[in-house]
């Protein structure tokens, strides 16, 4: 058995003892013990000199015709693609980099140096550091992985997919293979100290066997031990999808707040991962229908960043986790871990301890990553919006609500004393709170005597419109049952139809957001039952001029925005398009039948030749794409009836716009703000069946990162293409 060179220079690993292998033993069997005109060798130089098999070539044994004048195959060095591993379920996966980013890792592997380098991948998301092999997330809490270097790969029978080997394994391997190259003699059975032996049968069958005896990590299961691993060299040879790469320019910054729970969907991901979902699925969109705008160097891309609130909640810092296990019935113990650890998020959005610290995560999260953001981006000069998911979508809209315009915009909040303030004077406690509530109740009292209702302005609580009151009278629109909660040292305040919000100080982000985007917002629901009956159509939020409430028609949680502004009337939502154009297919029949049912019922065209019209007539989508309506009004003929008369065409483009160009105030710039998305032929079989899932659809939906696609990239002049 050879033993480990060991060098100065480089790195130490197993030399291992190479022999010609039987040419009638057949590849897949154990390998035979060593000839006796084996050597072993110790060093690279030794390596190089073949073994010459003593084998007549008169014998029995097989032969093949040898061109003398044709040259033995040049050797190329192998292409190593970098991977890194990624730690599930107590396993190891791993997983390959881009192109370019594996190329920009080896550029400075090669450049070499001491000194350790730091290079940025995946659209600089994770930082390697190339002498350590680590990877480390840049903007959120993630255990680092392993980087590798990979040349050679392995798989057993029971293995999905192909595993680098290390890479002081795979240098063994590579320089066997240019020795058997360059002499072109192959049946080398290399033999490792660590007793693994692979055979080079030819340069497409090539095997790893292990020991009976051998327990490592490759093994899987004892009953596995003596079953060879194919072996593969470079990774043209196996079957790995390498990610495209991620261009280099953003266009856009969107943070995503998740709501209630760690987990945001049915497999248990945390919002780092959703939000790694929906990024693939627009950086997918972006090749396909804005691929014009790609190639002529108009657009990069949009970074989605994820906002994480749960942790902070529930960690060691407020120690609500144990409070709340100490009162916890110890019956259907899964489902009570479950309530704490979910549900519980709603009544602590709603106390008045917990809610400030929410709202103060979630700024304070928000404003370190754009900060962080701008660090390593400082060429970037795009806008910025927010998106949030159930519950995060309400804590976003409380607080753009009290953003303020300008740094000095305070108005009457302000008191005129703090707490620190009058601790500071030497007053107790006791008085120290009756002052602050005392204050608290007059700055209310006082803002109400001007007109200005408690909530934001135009989100209104009473049925009357609020009008300036003398000091001294309560508004007619604004009875107080009572003026203030004095059970705790946050206040709330009533109204005759309701509890309103709790009273907290919001704080301010570092940016005005653009648009704001929900998903599955149960945005709608609070406001009511805060007290709200209509929402004033002048409203718009003090620093973010868009706002898109999006959900699944199925979504328990969600509620629509709409009917709080235009009351007197009812409107459909405007419906999301497939992101492949037009509607889902079992949504088109269904409205063709129900089209055609009524026709004939009603029989308004008189036949059932205009009933099959009817029937056979296309839906015309809400968002249909950029162009489309125009050419199809340009290019209809007028329809001929049964008489041959020519009948005039409902105009397409008039009933195309006539629900869009509905004014919905100004919350979204007066264009529409609820917008539901299409079910799947499979969720309209039963529709209870699949109501949680509608709710956690959002982080997979392409429609949904279309329509935002599309909404970001409409403000910067650049249309999207729809695909043929």
């Amino acid at each position: 058995m050879s033993q480990s060179s060991e060098t100065s220079d480089g790195p130490s690993h197993p030399v291992p003892k190479i022999m010609i292998e039987d040419p009638s033993n057949p590849p897949g069997q154990s390998p035979p013990s060593p000839q006796p005109h084996t050597s072993s060798c110790t060093t690279a130089t030794e390596q190089v000199a073949p073994l010459v098999d003593e084998a007549s070539p008169s014998s029995s044994s097989s032969f093949e015709l040898i061109d003398m004048d044709a040259l033995p195959p040049a050797y190329e060095p192998v292409q190593p693609h970098w991977f890194y591993c990624r730690r599930a379920d107590a396993k190891d996966s791993w997983l390959p980099f881009s192109r370019e980013d594996s190329q920009k890792l080896e550029d400075a592997y090669k450049a070499g140096g001491k000194e350790e380098v730091v290079v940025a991948t995946e659209g600089e998301r994770y930082d390697v550091r190339l002498t350590e092999r680590m990877r480390y997330a840049v903007y959120w809490e993630q255990a680092p992985s392993e980087v590798r270097r990979c040349t050679w790969f392995y798989k057993g029978d029971k293995d999905s997919r192909y595993m680098p080997y290390p890479e002081d394994f795979s240098e063994s391997l590579e320089e066997a293979y240019m020795i058997a190259v360059t002499l072109d003699e192959w049946k080398r059975k290399l033999e490792f100290p660590t007793g693994e032996t692979v055979i080079l049968h030819n340069p497409k069958l090539i095997m790893q066997y292990q020991p009976i005896t051998m327990q490592d990590e490759w093994v899987s299961s004892p009953s596995e031990q003596t079953r060879p691993r194919t072996v593969k060299r470079g990774i043209e040879n196996i079957a790995v999808e390498i990610p495209d790469g991620e261009p280099d320019a953003v266009d856009h910054l969107v943070f995503m707040v998740h709501g209630i729970g760690p987990a945001c969907d049915l497999r248990f991901r945390s919002i780092i991962q959703c939000v790694n979902d929906f990024r693939s699925a627009s950086l997918s969109l972006l090749n396909t229908h804005f691929k014009k705008a790609q190639d002529e160097k108009k657009i990069g891309r949009v970074e989605f960043l994820p906002v994480n609130w749960h942790s902070a909640l529930h960690g060691d810092a407020t120690g609500v986790d144990e409070d709340i296990q100490r009162i916890t019935l110890p019956s259907i113990s899964r489902l009570r871990h479950f309530t704490n650890d979910t549900l519980l998020d709603l009544f602590f959005y709603n106390s008045p301890t917990y809610c400030q610290t929410i709202v103060d995560t979630v700024a304070s999260e928000v404003n370190r990553l754009y900060r962080l953001f701008q660090q390593r981006h400082p060429q970037f000069t795009g806008a910025v919006s927010v998106a949030g998911h159930s519950l995060g979508s309400l804590i976003l809209f409380d607080l753009l609500t009290n953003q303020k315009t300008s740094p000095g915009d305070t108005g009457s909040q302000e008191a005129l004393c703090s707490e620190n303030d009058l601790k500071d004077l030497g007053i107790p406690l006791g008085p120290r709170k009756k002052i602050l509530c005392f204050t608290r109740r007059r700055r209310i009292l006082e803002e109400h005597w001007v007109g200005a209702p408690l909530l934001a302005p135009g989100l209104q609580a009473g049925r009357e419109e609020t009008g300036a009151v003398p000091p001294g009278s309560v508004p007619r629109g604004h009875t107080f049952l009572r003026a203030l909660s004095t059970t705790s040292a946050v206040d709330y305040e009533y109204f005759d139809v309701g509890i309103g919000q709790v009273s907290i100080n919001y704080p301010q982000l570092a940016f005005q957001p653009q648009t704001f985007f929900a998903f599955g917002s149960p945005i709608g629901m609070f406001l009511t039952v805060r007290g709200l009956k209509r929402i004033d159509p002048n409203y718009t939020f003090p620093t973010c001029k868009s706002f898109f409430n999006i959900y699944h028609p199925f979504d328990p949680v969600a509620y629509r925005i709409e009917p709080m502004i235009v009351s007197d009337m009812e409107i459909e939502p405007m419906l999301i398009p497939h992101h492949k154009g037009r509607k889902r297919m079992h949504l088109e029949l269904k409205e063709s039948l129900t089209r055609m049912s009524t026709d004939l019922k009603n029989n308004v065209l008189g036949s059932l030749r205009t009933a099959w019209q009817s029937f056979s007539r296309l839906p015309i989508a809400a968002l249909p794409p950029v162009g489309e309506a125009e050419c199809v009004t340009a290019e209809s003929p007028p329809a001929e009836t049964e008489g041959g008369r020519a009948e005039e065409v409902e105009p397409v483009q008039e009933t195309l716009n006539e629900e869009q160009n509905i004014r919905i105030g100004m919350l979204n710039g007066g264009r529409r703000i609820d917008y539901v998305l299409q079910e799947k032929p499979i969720e309209s079989f039963n529709e209870y069946l699949f109501a949680i899932q509608s709710h956690l659809c959002y982080w997979e939906s392409e429609d949904t990162a279309l329509l935002l696609l599309k909404e970001i990239y409409e403000k910067l002049g650049i249309v999207f293409e729809q695909p043929q």
